[in-house]
């Protein structure tokens, strides 16, 4: 018994020698590895501080692939001292090394503990004028890309208000043929769920500018997107007023219903919610839609689970609706 008891003892230390061994032999790779990558990254950066156009176009596209796919290979560049500012400083270049100096960024920022240290407010600003007049329509897609992603954490947010960029992403959002729209409807989304935003957005103009898109028909996606950012600038009294003052803005929102992708249709049934709640009116004026009442019948059966939640919601309210004392229709609510 008591030999069993040594031969176990003898195959447990053996294993710990070998997993000691093994733990030992990974961290003597691992750590040479890093060297590596380090002493890449430096070569790297060297090269893109060159007047070379070719040496600089190369050396980004290297770490641009590096730090693509690692997290701990952004960590290291992050590191290395004056890094983040020589990518800011490039991302106000040509057209191709602007480019892929935000796809860098953007990598980084793809590390939550990188995302504070990438939002100064000097990387913000640079960023709004790529947004304003980018020198590509990929320039502008990654830069509006990175915005979202330092946006995802709740402290930049503000910052992005401060710094104007609220009013830079409404203001192009509202030219012709935009084509970062995804992608700056995607930031615009991100930057109003904080409350100071939504006041600057709205004041920027944000409301008719989202209503247009809605009412286009470059893509469901834009308006599924574009009606989830209304339904937040809504619950604000500004905000309330700007959609009250649209023409035909009800019937636009029950067209919606009946038309649109269930994002969109989410969307219109929460702001027709708000609508409702701020005024009889535009529940008087859905009411006469004789379409109204067996759209929120479908959606609550086919719609998605909150498209259904939404649709029961207004139909509680339909049925609550003393609707025998309701005179005449506004027309300013319908939508020819």
């Amino acid at each position: 018994m008591l030999a069993s008891i040594g031969i176990i003892n003898q195959i447990n230390v053996s294993v710990l020698h070998s997993i000691l061994f093994g733990f030992l032999v990974f961290s003597i790779r691992h750590h040479k590895m890093s060297v590596k990558v380090v002493e890449t990254f430096r070569e790297c950066l060297a090269l893109a501080k060159s007047d070379s156009y070719e040496a600089q176009r190369t050396a980004l596209r290297t770490m641009a692939s590096l730090t693509k796919v690692s997290p701990q290979n952004r960590s290291i560049l992050a590191q290395i001292d004056g890094a983040i500012p020589t990518f800011v400083a490039l991302a106000t270049t040509s057209s191709t090394i602007q480019k892929l100096s935000l796809c860098i960024l953007f990598n980084l920022s793809l590390n939550n503990d990188l995302k504070r240290l990438l939002a100064e407010m000097e990387t913000i600003h640079h960023l709004n004028s790529i947004i304003l007049a980018p020198t590509s329509s990929d320039s502008g897609k990654f830069a509006a890309s990175l915005i979202c992603s330092l946006a995802m954490l709740d402290k930049n947010k503000a910052g992005f208000g401060v710094a104007g960029t609220i009013q830079a992403l409404v203001k192009i959002l509202g030219e012709p043929r935009c084509p970062a729209s995804h992608h700056i409807l995607s930031s615009l989304s991100e930057l109003v769920q904080f409350q100071g935003n939504c006041t600057l957005a709205i004041w920027a103009g944000a409301v008719p500018v989202l209503i247009q898109i809605v009412e286009s028909a470059d893509g469901e996606d834009l308006a599924g997107t574009s009606l989830a950012v209304l339904s937040l600038l809504v619950r604000y009294e500004e905000g309330m007023k700007e959609i009250q003052n649209m023409e035909g803005i009800v019937s636009l929102l029950v067209d919606i219903l009946g038309r649109r992708c269930m994002l969109s249709k989410e969307g219109a049934a929460e702001i027709l919610l708000s609508l409702f709640d701020a005024s009889e009116d535009c529940l008087r004026d859905a009411a006469r839609l004789p379409e109204f009442s067996s759209l929120l019948a479908d959606i609550s059966v086919r719609g998605s689970t909150k498209a259904r939640e939404k649709a029961s919601q207004l139909m509680k309210k339909m049925m609550d609706a003393d609707l025998d004392t309701y005179s005449e229709p506004n027309p300013g609510f319908y939508h020819w």
